[in-house]
Protein backbone atom coordinates (compact mmCIF):
# COMPACT_ATOMS: atom_id res chain seq x y z
CA UNK A 1 0.00 0.00 0.00
CA UNK A 2 2.76 2.48 0.96
CA UNK A 3 4.34 1.42 -2.34
CA UNK A 4 1.04 2.40 -4.54
CA UNK A 5 1.26 5.79 -2.14
CA UNK A 6 4.38 6.95 -3.54
CA UNK A 7 4.08 5.56 -6.66
CA UNK A 8 1.06 8.09 -6.89
CA UNK A 9 2.91 11.15 -5.07
CA UNK A 10 5.83 10.48 -7.78
CA UNK A 11 3.35 10.77 -10.63
CA UNK A 12 1.82 14.19 -9.50
CA UNK A 13 5.17 15.43 -8.43
CA UNK A 14 6.98 15.02 -11.58
CA UNK A 15 3.96 17.22 -13.13
CA UNK A 16 4.01 20.34 -11.00
CA UNK A 17 7.52 20.40 -9.63
CA UNK A 18 8.27 23.40 -11.60
CA UNK A 19 5.12 25.19 -10.81
CA UNK A 20 5.15 25.02 -6.62
CA UNK A 21 6.75 23.33 -3.57
CA UNK A 22 5.76 20.11 -3.11
CA UNK A 23 4.06 18.66 0.26
CA UNK A 24 5.98 16.11 1.37
CA UNK A 25 4.68 12.70 2.03
CA UNK A 26 4.82 11.78 5.52
CA UNK A 27 6.35 8.22 6.90
CA UNK A 28 7.94 7.70 3.25
CA UNK A 29 11.26 5.45 3.86
CA UNK A 30 13.48 6.43 1.34
CA UNK A 31 16.15 3.85 2.02
CA UNK A 32 13.15 1.35 1.76
CA UNK A 33 12.07 3.19 -1.42
CA UNK A 34 15.75 3.38 -2.92
CA UNK A 35 16.10 -0.92 -2.23
CA UNK A 36 12.81 -1.33 -3.75
CA UNK A 37 13.90 0.75 -6.73
CA UNK A 38 17.10 -1.44 -6.92
CA UNK A 39 15.46 -4.94 -6.70
CA UNK A 40 13.09 -3.57 -9.50
CA UNK A 41 15.94 -2.25 -11.63
CA UNK A 42 18.06 -5.56 -11.21
CA UNK A 43 14.70 -7.64 -12.08
CA UNK A 44 14.09 -5.33 -15.30
CA UNK A 45 17.64 -6.36 -16.15
CA UNK A 46 17.10 -9.90 -15.84
CA UNK A 47 14.38 -10.09 -17.78
CA UNK A 48 15.87 -8.50 -20.50
CA UNK A 49 18.47 -10.76 -20.34
CA UNK A 50 16.41 -13.37 -20.51
CA UNK A 51 14.40 -11.87 -23.52
CA UNK A 52 17.57 -11.82 -25.20
CA UNK A 53 18.69 -14.97 -24.98
CA UNK A 54 15.36 -16.35 -26.10
CA UNK A 55 15.91 -14.08 -29.27
CA UNK A 56 18.56 -15.34 -30.77
CA UNK A 57 16.14 -18.57 -30.84
CA UNK A 58 13.62 -16.40 -33.28
CA UNK A 59 13.44 -15.56 -36.99
CA UNK A 60 13.21 -12.49 -36.48
CA UNK A 61 16.30 -11.73 -34.57
CA UNK A 62 16.39 -8.05 -34.98
CA UNK A 63 13.06 -7.08 -34.61
CA UNK A 64 12.61 -9.37 -31.36
CA UNK A 65 15.81 -7.39 -29.53
CA UNK A 66 14.29 -3.84 -30.52
CA UNK A 67 11.03 -4.79 -28.55
CA UNK A 68 12.99 -5.94 -25.61
CA UNK A 69 15.54 -3.18 -25.86
CA UNK A 70 12.26 -0.56 -26.15
CA UNK A 71 10.55 -2.38 -23.06
CA UNK A 72 13.48 -1.99 -21.02
CA UNK A 73 14.15 1.31 -21.79
CA UNK A 74 10.16 2.20 -20.58
CA UNK A 75 10.69 0.38 -17.96
CA UNK A 76 14.36 2.01 -16.69
CA UNK A 77 12.75 5.26 -17.33
CA UNK A 78 9.99 5.39 -15.37
CA UNK A 79 12.59 3.79 -12.23
CA UNK A 80 14.44 6.72 -13.36
CA UNK A 81 11.38 8.78 -12.68
CA UNK A 82 10.84 7.36 -9.45
CA UNK A 83 14.30 7.61 -8.16
CA UNK A 84 14.35 11.33 -9.05
CA UNK A 85 11.38 11.91 -7.41
CA UNK A 86 12.83 10.21 -4.10
CA UNK A 87 16.12 12.85 -4.21
CA UNK A 88 13.87 15.77 -4.35
CA UNK A 89 12.22 14.17 -1.69
CA UNK A 90 15.54 13.99 0.32
CA UNK A 91 16.88 16.87 -0.81
CA UNK A 92 13.59 18.95 0.50
CA UNK A 93 14.26 17.22 3.89
CA UNK A 94 17.68 17.87 4.12
CA UNK A 95 17.20 21.42 3.59
CA UNK A 96 14.10 21.60 6.10
CA UNK A 97 16.44 19.95 8.32
CA UNK A 98 18.92 22.65 7.50
CA UNK A 99 16.81 25.07 8.39
CA UNK A 100 15.81 23.45 11.42
CA UNK A 101 19.46 23.52 12.46
CA UNK A 102 19.79 27.58 11.64
CA UNK A 103 16.79 28.54 13.32
CA UNK A 104 17.78 26.49 16.70
CA UNK A 105 21.04 28.64 16.54
CA UNK A 106 19.61 32.17 15.77
CA UNK A 107 21.53 32.62 12.31
CA UNK A 108 19.33 31.73 9.49
CA UNK A 109 20.54 33.24 6.17
CA UNK A 110 20.60 37.17 5.66
CA UNK A 111 19.01 35.86 2.22
CA UNK A 112 16.01 34.82 3.87
CA UNK A 113 15.07 38.49 5.30
CA UNK A 114 14.41 39.80 1.81
CA UNK A 115 11.65 37.84 -0.36
CA UNK A 116 13.18 39.06 -3.51
CA UNK A 117 16.49 37.31 -2.55
CA UNK A 118 14.83 33.88 -0.91
CA UNK A 119 13.07 33.85 -4.39
CA UNK A 120 16.40 34.40 -6.29
CA UNK A 121 18.44 32.55 -4.55
CA UNK A 122 15.89 29.65 -4.45
CA UNK A 123 15.20 29.63 -8.12
CA UNK A 124 19.49 29.70 -8.72
CA UNK A 125 19.12 26.16 -6.19
CA UNK A 126 16.77 24.76 -8.33
CA UNK A 127 18.73 25.53 -11.51
CA UNK A 128 21.56 23.85 -10.37
CA UNK A 129 20.00 20.95 -8.81
CA UNK A 130 18.15 20.99 -12.07
CA UNK A 131 21.65 21.03 -13.96
CA UNK A 132 22.61 18.16 -11.69
CA UNK A 133 19.81 16.09 -12.33
CA UNK A 134 20.41 16.47 -16.07
CA UNK A 135 23.83 15.43 -16.21
CA UNK A 136 23.06 12.42 -13.60
CA UNK A 137 20.63 11.51 -16.01
CA UNK A 138 22.52 11.58 -19.23
CA UNK A 139 25.72 9.66 -17.52
CA UNK A 140 22.46 6.60 -16.27
CA UNK A 141 21.40 6.82 -19.25
CA UNK A 142 24.65 6.41 -21.08
CA UNK A 143 26.17 4.07 -19.18
CA UNK A 144 22.56 2.06 -19.81
CA UNK A 145 23.48 2.31 -23.26
CA UNK A 146 26.71 0.93 -22.98
CA UNK A 147 25.19 -1.95 -20.78
CA UNK A 148 22.98 -3.26 -23.07
CA UNK A 149 25.60 -3.06 -25.75
CA UNK A 150 27.67 -5.09 -23.81
CA UNK A 151 24.96 -7.87 -23.06
CA UNK A 152 24.12 -8.26 -26.57
CA UNK A 153 27.49 -9.13 -27.48
CA UNK A 154 27.90 -11.72 -24.55
CA UNK A 155 24.35 -13.13 -25.89
CA UNK A 156 25.67 -13.31 -29.46
CA UNK A 157 28.72 -14.66 -28.41
CA UNK A 158 26.97 -17.42 -26.00
CA UNK A 159 24.42 -18.33 -28.82
CA UNK A 160 27.45 -18.63 -31.60
CA UNK A 161 29.48 -20.85 -29.40
CA UNK A 162 26.14 -23.46 -29.01
CA UNK A 163 26.08 -23.22 -32.47
CA UNK A 164 29.85 -23.68 -32.71
CA UNK A 165 29.77 -26.98 -29.98
CA UNK A 166 26.52 -28.03 -32.47
CA UNK A 167 28.50 -27.91 -34.75
CA UNK A 168 31.67 -29.85 -33.76
CA UNK A 169 29.10 -32.87 -32.58
CA UNK A 170 27.72 -32.76 -35.81
CA UNK A 171 31.41 -33.27 -37.41
CA UNK A 172 32.13 -35.26 -35.07
CA UNK A 173 29.18 -38.04 -35.01
CA UNK A 174 29.36 -37.71 -39.23
CA UNK A 175 32.02 -40.66 -39.64
CA UNK A 176 29.50 -42.78 -37.18
CA UNK A 177 26.90 -41.91 -39.25
CA UNK A 178 28.45 -42.56 -42.70
CA UNK A 179 29.23 -46.10 -41.35
CA UNK A 180 26.10 -46.65 -40.25
CA UNK A 181 24.16 -45.85 -43.78
CA UNK A 182 26.99 -47.26 -45.26
CA UNK A 183 26.22 -50.78 -43.25
CA UNK A 184 22.47 -50.62 -43.64
CA UNK A 185 22.92 -49.97 -47.72
CA UNK A 186 24.79 -53.10 -46.90
CA UNK A 187 22.54 -55.27 -45.41
CA UNK A 188 19.76 -54.20 -48.07
CA UNK A 189 21.96 -55.00 -50.51
CA UNK A 190 22.23 -59.00 -49.25
CA UNK A 191 18.68 -59.11 -48.30
CA UNK A 192 17.60 -58.16 -52.07
CA UNK A 193 20.56 -60.92 -53.02
CA UNK A 194 18.92 -63.41 -50.52
CA UNK A 195 15.49 -62.91 -51.81
CA UNK A 196 16.42 -63.06 -55.21
CA UNK A 197 18.21 -66.27 -54.72
CA UNK A 198 15.51 -68.01 -53.21
CA UNK A 199 12.78 -66.83 -55.57
CA UNK A 200 15.03 -68.29 -58.42
CA UNK A 201 15.02 -71.51 -57.04
CA UNK A 202 11.36 -71.72 -56.05
CA UNK A 203 10.61 -71.02 -59.96
CA UNK A 204 13.57 -73.46 -61.30
CA UNK A 205 11.83 -76.40 -63.39
CA UNK A 206 11.80 -79.51 -62.06
CA UNK A 207 14.36 -82.33 -63.79
CA UNK A 208 12.53 -84.79 -66.44
CA UNK A 209 11.48 -87.89 -64.78
CA UNK A 210 13.69 -90.67 -65.49
CA UNK A 211 12.38 -93.13 -68.26
CA UNK A 212 11.05 -96.99 -67.21
CA UNK A 213 13.91 -100.34 -66.91
CA UNK A 214 13.19 -102.14 -70.37
CA UNK A 215 11.22 -104.95 -70.25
Amino acid sequence: MKHLVVALWMAGAACAASAQVQVLPAGIDLEAERARLSTERQAAEAQAERERVACYQKFMVESCLKDTRQRLRTRSDDLKRQQAAINDIDRQRRAARQLDRLEEKGAAPRTLDDPAQQAQSQKAQQEREQRAADHAASRASMAAEAGERRRELKARQRAKAAEQVKAQERRAAAPAERARHERKLQEAAEHQADLARRNAERTKPRAAPLPPPPP
